[in-house]
C-alpha cells in the first residue's frame, strides 16, 4: 500500500466514526439504541441486513474455497441464503416486528419468557452470548490477515485497529449508527467491488472473460458440488441459513424487530434476498479467475488480497480495502448492539432479582457499555484464533454447528404448528445439539477425521442442528405443554389482526 491508500482507508475510518458520532443525536433512550426507535425504512433495514449477514471473512475463508474449487461456493452460501430469506419472507419478519409493536420488545430472546420461562430465555442468552464472542473473533482475525496481506501490519495492530473504529461507531450511536454506516459501507464497497470485476476483466481479456474464463479453469470449478461441499451439506447449510438469516442470529432478528410494520419487515428480508442472489456474483468473479493469474498459489486465503496489489494503482488498492472492512464492521458492529440488548433486556433483569428495573436512561449506558465489553472480548478472541481451527474453523465449524440449537427454539416458538414444544422440549433441543457438538468435535473427531473428506465437514455441520431439530419436535409430541399465555402470544404475532397485548400475562418480562 502506497501513502495514497492510506490516506483512502483513513478517510473511511473517520467517516465511519462520524456518522456514528452523528447517528448519537437520534438517540435519545435504550429502544432508539437497540432497535431504531422502531423507525427505520425497509430499504435500509434490508441493505442492513444484507451487510450484516457477512464479513470481510469472505474475502479471506472463502476466497480460499472458491480459489480452490469455483462455483459452488456461490451455491451453498450466497444461493442459501437467499432462497432461505424467500422461504422464511412469509412467515418470520412480520412476526419479529410485530413483537415489538405488541409487546415492546427490545431484545430478540425477551419474549422467550412467556413462550417458555425464565430458565429457558437465560440458557439461550448466556449460551448465544458467549457464542458470538466467538464468532465476531473470527470476523477480525479474517480483517486483521487481509491488512497484513495489503500492508504487512502485524495482526495484533490490525485487529486494534479495525476493531477500534468498530467499537467507536457502534458505543455511541447504537443501532442508527449501525444501520446508517451499513448504507454508506454498502455504496463503498460496490464501488470497490466493481473497480476489482473491471481489473480482472481487463487483465483476462475484456468483458468475454465472464463466459470465457471457464473453459480455461478446472473442469471441477464448474461442478456445483466438490469435495467435501457435497449435495447433502449444501441442503444442511441451507437449514442452518433458514434459522439463521430469519432471525436466530440476533443480528439479524434486529433488522426486522426495527421495521416499522410487518410489511416493511417482509419487503427488507427480500430486499436482503436480492442482493444475496446478486451482488456475490460480482464479488466471486475475481476469486474464481484467480487461479489463471496467481497459479499455484500457497495460501488461497491471501488470493484476493493479492490480486488487488497486482492488478490496481494506488488509491484503488485503498479503496478496495475499505471494501471488504465494511462487511465486518457492519457485521461486528451490529452483533455487538444485538448483544448489549440481550444482556440489557434480558440477562441483568434476572440477576438484578427482585430490586427495581433499570431506568431508561441506565439501560441506555449499560448498553454502551456492554458494547464496549463485548467488541473487546471478540477482539481478544481474534487474538487467539489459531486455537479454535483458524477462520473457517470459527466460522464453519464453531458458529455453523451451534447456530442451530440456539435458534431452533426461538423461531419454532413462534409457530403456532409447534405450541405444543415449551420450556423442556427447547432446553432438551439446546442441550442435545450441544452435546452433539461436543461429541463429533472432541470426542470422535478421530475417528470422524478417517471418513472421506466430503462426509467430515458435513457431519461436523449437521449433527448439532439435525439432532436439535428432531428432539425439540419430538419431545413437543411425547412431553407437550400447555401454557395459555404461550397460546395468545402466538396468535397475537401471527397476523396483523391479534388480541392485544394486554390478554397476554407478563409478556416480556
Amino acid at each position: 500500500m502506497g501513502s495514497l491508500d492510506w490516506i483512502v482507508l483513513a478517510a473511511y475510518f473517520l467517516v465511519m466514526v462520524g456518522m456514528g458520532l452523528w447517528a448519537r443525536t437520534k438517540v435519545k433512550n435504550a429502544k432508539d439504541f437497540f432497535t431504531a426507535g422502531g423507525a427505520m425504512p425497509w430499504w435500509l433495514s434490508g441493505v442492513s441486513h444484507h451487510m450484516s449477514g457477512y464479513s470481510s471473512a469472505v474475502f479471506v475463508a472463502y476466497a480460499a474455497i472458491a480459489y480452490t474449487t469455483g462455483i459452488n461456493i456461490y451455491l451453498w452460501w450466497a444461493c442459501s441464503i437467499s432462497v432461505a430469506l424467500v422461504l422464511g419472507s412469509r412467515v418470520f419478519p412480520a412476526r419479529w416486528s410485530r413483537l415489538r409493536q405488541r409487546l415492546q420488545i427490545i431484545s430478540p430472546l425477551e419474549y422467550l419468557v412467556t413462550r417458555y420461562n425464565l430458565p429457558t430465555q437465560q440458557l439461550l442468552a448466556w449460551s448465544g452470548a458467549a457464542l458470538k464472542i466467538f464468532d465476531v473473533g473470527a470476523k477480525w482475525t479474517a480483517s486483521a490477515i487481509l491488512l497484513q496481506a495489503f500492508a504487512n501490519v502485524p495482526p495484533l495492530w490490525g485487529v486494534l485497529l479495525i476493531g477500534g473504529v468498530t467499537l467507536v461507531y457502534s458505543v455511541v450511536g447504537g443501532l442508527w449508527a449501525d444501520a446508517l454506516t451499513d448504507m454508506s459501507q454498502f455504496v463503498i464497497q460496490i464501488v470497490a467491488g466493481f473497480v476489482m470485476l473491471f481489473a480482472v476483466l481487463r487483465h483476462l481479456g475484456g468483458v468475454s472473460a465472464l463466459w470465457t474464463v471457464w473453459s480455461r479453469l478446472p473442469a471441477s470449478h464448474t461442478q456445483p458440488f466438490v469435495g467435501e461441499y457435497t449435495a447433502t451439506f449444501a441442503a444442511v447449510y441451507l437449514l442452518i441459513n433458514f434459522f439463521s438469516y430469519n432471525g436466530g442470529t440476533w443480528n439479524l432478528a434486529q433488522r426486522f424487530i426495527a421495521a416499522p410494520q410487518a410489511r416493511d419487515a417482509r419487503k427488507a428480508a427480500l430486499l436482503s434476498a436480492a442482493l444475496y442472489l446478486i451482488w456475490p456474483l460480482v464479488l466471486f468473479f475475481p476469486m474464481w479467475s484467480a487461479p489463471l493469474l496467481l497459479s499455484h498459489l500457497a495460501n488461497p486465503s491471501e488470493s484476493y488480497a493479492l490480486l488487488t496489489r497486482m492488478l490496481l494503482p494506488s488509491g484503488l488498492v485503498g479503496l478496495v480495502l475499505a471494501g471488504l472492512f465494511a462487511h465486518t464492521m457492519a457485521m461486528t458492529s451490529s452483533d455487538a448492539n444485538a448483544i448489549s440488548a440481550v444482556v440489557v433486556r434480558d440477562i441483568l433483569p434476572a440477576l438484578r432479582g427482585n430490586r427495581p428495573s433499570l431506568s431508561d436512561l441506565a439501560q441506555l449506558r449499560a448498553g454502551r457499555i456492554c458494547t464496549l465489553s463485548f467488541l473487546s472480548l471478540s477482539m481478544i478472541i481474534a487474538l487467539s484464533a489459531g486455537h479454535f481451527g483458524g477462520v473457517m474453523g470459527l466460522l464453519i465449524l464453531w458458529y455453523g454447528a451451534l447456530v442451530g440449537p440456539i435458534a431452533i427454539p426461538m423461531l419454532l416458538g413462534m409457530l403456532g404448528i409447534f405450541r405444543r414444544s415449551g420450556a423442556p422440549a427447547a432446553i432438551a433441543s439446546w442441550a442435545v445439539g450441544a452435546v452433539a457438538f461436543g461429541l463429533i468435535k472432541f470426542v470422535f473427531a478421530a475417528r470422524i477425521e478417517r471418513l472421506p473428506g466430503d462426509l467430515t465437514t458435513t457431519i461436523t455441520v449437521a449433527g448439532p442442528i439435525l439432532s436439535s431439530l428432531f428432539v425439540y419436535i419430538g419431545v413437543g409430541l411425547v412431553w407437550p405443554s400447555t401454557n395459555p399465555a404461550a397460546d395468545t402470544l402466538i396468535r397475537m404475532i401471527q397476523t396483523d389482526h391479534a388480541p392485544d397485548a394486554e390478554s397476554v400475562p407478563c409478556a416480556t418480562k
